[in-house]
């Protein structure tokens, strides 16, 4: 039976974990049941000779053509073929009645467990109404001078119960290979996503550094200022570790601290132009909370040099708060991907983010971990 053979799959290592639900193995499985219309051939050897034993035989003969074509129509899910072959195989059973006696049992096993299986919603009644059948048939045909089948009707009853059981076995190994797929698939696009993510973050800062940086050396070379060898210079180790950041993006090691970001953001505001204020310490964050609110502060940064054309920014921290702040009259697009990945890192960690216009001017940005917090910060010594 094709679900029958489905049994078996999932969870060998090292193997394909649905080897048993195609091919050779599900066939080898699922011939299993033609050991009961064997045993009835047994049964009109015993009970039949001549003429009546070739019809017999035959019966046998179709009855196993039918299970097989059965097979075949359930595994491609041809519900009307398969309905149409069991009525066959049922007449089948009952032809072979008179002929094999309480041999033809054996086929109403096969019978009563393949329509369980393929009728799930009516399994019970079909069940019962097949031990019922092999219980009484023998008792109530005089010529074969027997009690009630017993015997008879807990083959059909144990047969019907183990190719169920190994039924749903292989439906739950399906849906559990189905599950393990969809686990996969939504790990590869959430690793996607970060890289995204990540890329965006570390490439935004860094070429925003670079064209800064870029602009005061030309400004600096253009006046004959020895500075813009320096500013070239570092431009030039920004580029590598900007090279290194990508890497270790995408293998998935980067680290981002909040004192780094803080000391790489003042470098950057200083360079634009804009006066920091900053704090130099950072102890008072929460370990757990550091790599995240320096992502926090690369991105607020990075946006007010971008778009605020702000004069001043400050940075204020708390145990489980960051702000940044500035003076301008930009501010980022709303729906930006910077905004949109910071959000998203918030949130992985249960906090809020909170971006909007300042009073009486500029721009302010705030991470919240935790329980909303007083608007009252602790405030970093500026630098």
């Amino acid at each position: 039976m094709g679900d029958v053979a489905q049994a078996s799959g999932g969870g060998v290592p090292g193997g394909d974990p649905l080897r048993w639900t195609r091919g050779w193995r599900r066939t080898v499985l699922a011939s299993g049941m033609l050991v009961y219309p064997g045993v009835t051939a047994l049964g009109v050897a015993q009970y039949a000779t001549g003429g009546t034993a070739v019809v017999g035989y035959a019966v046998v003969a179709a009855f196993c053509v039918g299970y097989l074509l059965a097979g075949v129509s359930f595994v491609r899910a041809r519900r009307a073929r398969t309905g149409a072959l069991l009525w066959i195989m049922t007449a089948l059973c009952a032809a072979e009645v008179p002929v094999a006696r309480n041999y033809a049992f054996f086929l109403a096993a096969v019978v009563v467990s393949f329509a369980a299986m393929a009728l799930r919603r009516y399994r019970t009644l079909i069940v019962t109404a097949g031990a019922l059948a092999a219980l009484v048939v023998p008792w109530a045909v005089r010529p074969w001078h027997r009690g009630p089948g017993w015997m008879e009707a807990l083959m059909i009853l144990f047969t019907s119960l183990m190719v169920l059981g190994f039924s749903e076995i292989a439906s739950a190994n399906r849906a559990l290979l189905e599950a393990r797929a969809e686990v996969a698939h939504l790990a590869s696009e959430a690793e996607r996503a970060r890289i995204a993510r990540d890329l965006h973050d570390l490439l935004g800062h860094s070429l925003t550094v670079v064209a800064v940086k870029s602009g005061l050396a030309r400004r600096l070379a253009e006046s004959g200022s020895p500075g813009a060898v320096r500013e070239i210079t570092e431009v030039e180790g920004l580029a590598r570790r900007m090279l290194t950041d990508v890497r270790a993006a995408v293998s998935g090691y980067r680290e981002v601290t909040l004192a780094g970001e803080l000391a790489r953001g003042r470098e950057l505001l200083r360079a634009a132009g804009v006066a920091p204020d900053l704090p130099t310490a950072t102890d008072h964050v929460d370990a757990a909370n550091q790599e995240l609110f320096g992502w926090v502060v690369r991105e607020g940064i990075t946006n007010v040099v971008r778009h605020a054309r702000a004069t001043r920014c400050s940075v204020r921290l708390s145990p489980l708060c960051v702000e940044i702040r500035d003076d301008g009259t930009g501010a980022p697009a709303s729906g930006g991907n910077g905004l949109t990945g910071l959000r998203e890192r918030v949130a992985a960690a249960g906090g809020t983010v909170e971006a909007g216009p300042a009073g009486p001017r500029g721009w302010r940005l705030r991470v919240t971990l935790g329980p909303p917090e007083p608007r009252r910060t602790t405030e970093g010594t500026s630098s």
